[in-house]
């Protein structure tokens, strides 16, 4: 009988190094902690496991896991032009922060020429650790109660000198804080509103663990739309979204419905749905939230783009074709916007579903005649 213990496994060999791009190199640069993580380490022991899938993608030999050619379709654009030059200037100059950049967004050149940013707030560690997510993960250490006025002196520098006309804020899961991070949330919307009144305010809220008065603290803030993004179909919350539940996620949608404020949700493709599970996802949003303030507005439909080797791989390309259909069947249903192409991220075209849906251009304009009509009558 060997008294020997077993011996563990040897480490995966390293597979061969990200690009180093500037926006990975910032993320690294942030983030020296290995990103991603194990997608399942939060749930209890699946008969399933995709660990060993995720884990063991850097092994260059197993084809089928590494990192997929793109197809032509989703070739971004070279950033550029009068107002991204604008924009990106403010933001090197005072060294301002944006997920845009730490992201590598393929759509960063367009949004920012449109005047609009994507910034993260609650600092940059999450409590979770989804399956597709190129956050760092672990128990945050701080809570930087000063961050919401720094936020809008930023967007105020954006709004005033590069015209920034919309931003988009998000943040990590602060599940470790009574209230996930809410009262900070409210701040920053309050402050902001105060620091650009032309800009019109998107967030892209956590599910708060489904405490609800937190959620109201947001909605009492008075964003212009509140987005709350599925991320994926019931059937891959195990492995893409192991820490969230979908019926919880529904149901904060409702409440944002009920609130009477503008609801907004988003799923990437390509991770391991079917077409069908799509649709079935479109019809429970549409079926589910549905007050009488109507239903959850706005869908962004994205293909899912695999940020590391360790996390979880493409399972296909899904084709310009097959995201147009998804709007077409998304706009049948109910919905007022659905954005669905290859690059679609849930800040694209943001500022045109603000002035759609919410008035905010509208109420700009008239202020505007009003001081100028003002400065007229002075005038005479």
């Amino acid at each position: 009988m060997s008294d020997k213990s077993p011996s563990k496994a040897p480490p995966p060999a390293a597979g061969p190094a990200h690009p180093t791009t500037p926006g990975v190199a910032r993320t690294l640069e942030r983030h020296p902690r290995p990103l991603g993580g194990d997608p399942l380490k939060r749930v209890d022991r699946p008969l399933v496991s995709l660990t060993g899938m995720v884990l063991n993608n850097a092994d260059a030999s197993a084809h089928h896991l590494a990192t997929k050619r793109k197809p032509d379709w989703l070739r971004a654009k070279v950033p550029g032009g009068a107002g991204y030059e604008r924009l990106k200037g403010i933001v090197d100059e005072h060294r301002l922060h944006t997920v845009c950049q730490e992201a590598n967004c393929p759509n960063m050149g367009e949004c920012w020429a449109r005047g609009v940013a994507t910034i993260m707030i609650l600092g940059d560690t999450c409590t979770r650790a989804c399956g597709f997510c190129n956050v760092k993960t672990g128990r945050p250490t701080t809570l930087d109660l000063d961050e919401p006025r720094r936020v809008a002196e930023s967007l105020r520098l954006m709004y005033e000198h590069a015209r920034l006309k919309h931003v988009v804020i998000t943040s990590v899961n602060r599940d470790e804080l009574a209230d996930g991070g809410a009262g900070v949330w409210a701040e920053t919307i309050r402050l902001s509103r105060g620091a650009c009144p032309g800009m019109s305010i998107e967030v892209l809220i956590p599910d708060f663990e489904g405490n609800w008065g937190a959620l109201q603290q947001v909605i009492d803030a008075a964003p212009h739309i509140i987005n709350h993004n599925l991320e994926t179909v019931r059937r891959m919350y195990p492995a893409v979204r192991p820490s969230a539940k979908f019926d919880r996620s529904l149901e904060l949608l409702r409440r944002v419905k009920e609130a009477g404020m503008v609801a907004k949700t988003g799923i990437m493709v390509g991770i391991g749905e079917k077409d069908e599970e799509v649709l079935d996802l479109m019809r429970d949003v549409q079926a589910k939230t549905t007050t009488s303030q109507g239903a959850c507005d706005i869908l962004t439909i994205g293909q899912y783009l695999q940020p590391t080797r360790n996390h979880l791989p493409i399972d296909r390309w899904v084709t310009p074709e097959q995201f147009a259909g998804f709007r077409d069947r998304g706009l049948e249903m109910g919905f007022k916007v659905v954005e669905s192409g290859p690059l679609v991220r849930s800040s694209y075209h943001a500022d045109a579903q603000a002035d759609q849906l919410t008035g905010v251009d509208r109420q700009v304009h008239e202020r505007m005649s009003e001081l100028i009509e003002g400065a007229r009558a002075r005038l005479d």
